[in-house]
C-alpha cells in the first residue's frame, strides 16, 4: 500500500515559554505541506516510540530545547483530514515544559521552519479566527499568519485542558 493512502500519525507539542508562562512556542513552516501557516514543533511518530519521546525528540531535534521528561503529557488528539493535500493525520498534542528557564529556542530546521517565538491562546484564537479558507485577505493592516491545519483544529474544539496548561503559573 503506498504511503498516500495511510493515515499517518504527527505529534505536536505545545512548549510553555519560560519566560511568558502564558505562551507557547510556534513557527512559520516552510518547504512542506501547510508551507507559510503557524504550527508547533513536532513531526512523525516513529516506530516503537511513545508520544511521550516523539515530543522531546522532536523538540530537541527542531528547536534545541530539552524538555523535562516528567512534564511531558498528553493535552488532545485530532483527526486531520486534508483532502486538498491528499493527506490524513491524527495528531497527538503533548504539553511540556522546559528544563532550563532562560534557554531560548533555536531555529535547528531552517529549511522547515522561518523561526520560533511564543504566542498566547488569545493570539491563537485571533489566528484561527484568520485561518479559514474563506477569510478575506485584510486583517486590519495585521501580519496575523494562518494556522497550521491540526494547530487550527486544536484551537476550534479549544480542549479545556490545553486551555488550563496555558494558564497554569
Amino acid at each position: 500500500m503506498s504511503s498516500n493512502k495511510v493515515v499517518r500519525v504527527g505529534v505536536g507539542v505545545l512548549i510553555r515559554d519560560p519566560l511568558h508562562p502564558t505562551k507557547v512556542f510556534a513557527g512559520i513552516r516552510k518547504n512542506s505541506h501547510g508551507a507559510n501557516t503557524l504550527a508547533l514543533p513536532g513531526g512523525h511518530l516513529e516506530l516503537y516510540e511513545s508520544w511521550e519521546q516523539c515530543a522531546i525528540r522532536e523538540t530537541l531535534e527542531e528547536t534545541g530545547l530539552q524538555l523535562f521528561e516528567g512534564s511531558v503529557r498528553f493535552g488532545h488528539v485530532t483527526n486531520d483530514i486534508m483532502e486538498k493535500e491528499g493527506k490524513h493525520y491524527v495528531t497527538i498534542f503533548m504539553m511540556g515544559e522546559c528544563q532550563c528557564e532562560v534557554t531560548r529556542p533555536k531555529n535547528l530546521e531552517p529549511h522547515k521552519c522561518s523561526g520560533w517565538d511564543s504566542y498566547s491562546w488569545e493570539e491563537l484564537c485571533r489566528f484561527a479566527a484568520n485561518s479559514k479558507d474563506d477569510c478575506s485577505d485584510d486583517n486590519g493592516g495585521e501580519d496575523m499568519p494562518k494556522l497550521f491545519g491540526p494547530l487550527l483544529k486544536l484551537v476550534e474544539e479549544s480542549p479545556p485542558n490545553i486551555r488550563h496548561f496555558l494558564n497554569e503559573r
